[in-house]
This record gives C-alpha cells, structure tokens and sequence, in this order.
C-alpha cells in the first residue's frame, strides 16, 4: 500500500490548520509552509470541506479553520477520505466482487494482518497525537 500525495498533502493541511487553530488561515499561508501548490491544495481542501472537516470564511479575514478539536480527527478518517480504501488488496476491499479464489487462500490471511495492523494504528493515531509529536520533535531538534 502507498498512500497518494493526495492523501499525504491532506494529512499536512490538516496538521497545518491543527497548529494554526486561533484563527482562519488562508490556502497561500498553507502553500507556503507546507511547500504544496495552491492549485493542488484548493482540490484537497475542496473534498476536506465537502466532508466538513473544515470550515471555510470568505472575504478578506476569511480563511479556513478545523471545524472540530484536532483529538476528534483520525488519521484514518482523513486518509480514508482522500484515498479510499488502505486495504493492501483488492479482495479486502469494500464492495469489491468475491475471490473465487477466497476458501483456498492462504495468502489473504497475512494480508488481512496487514490491513488489521494499519487500521490499528491509523484509527488510534489523531490530529492531536501528530501535534504532540510534532512538539516532542521540535523540542529536541538542535536549533539552527
């Protein structure tokens, strides 16, 4: 499994607006920081504001911000949104057709381990844990 730039760049905008939570910050402040192009950003925010992960203001102070505390998003939740499935193969996909090959498998069994295992971490991981640790970092990060 390889998770997309979409869903990478997704991740950084999120975290980006997690730090950045006392106000509305514009899509270039984004950009800028994050080293993303605005055109392929406005197509990220688009879906992370379909799905209401986050609020947009227009108009000069406008911006956008998260619409829920950092702890309530999921790294799963965003990755989910951008990418789709995680499943490592087709046959564990959601609405997928069944394996003719599926009672005879043995294989499927360490893909679902796989899969099992990503799922743990990514849904137990939130926008939070990744400020924390993004903290942890930079504190012991020698300064330049």
């Amino acid at each position: 499994m390889i998770i997309s730039t979409k869903g990478r760049y997704a991740l950084r905008i999120m975290l980006d607006l997690a730090n950045h939570s006392e106000g509305k910050v514009k899509l270039k402040e984004i950009a800028y920081r994050q080293e993303i192009s605005e055109k392929y950003m406005e197509q990220i925010i688009a879906v992370l504001n379909k799905a209401g992960y986050v609020r947009s203001t227009r108009g000069a102070q406008g911006g956008y911000q998260l619409s829920k505390a950092p702890k309530e998003y999921t790294v799963g939740m965003i990755l989910r949104l951008t990418e789709g499935t995680l499943a490592p193969v087709e046959c564990l996909s959601e609405n997928t057709f069944p394996c003719k090959r599926e009672g005879m498998c043995a294989a499927v069994e360490i893909y679902q381990r796989i899969y099992d295992a990503v799922n743990g971490v990514i849904d137990t991981t939130t926008l939070q844990d990744l400020l924390d640790i993004e903290q942890e970092k930079m504190e012991r990060s020698p300064t330049l």
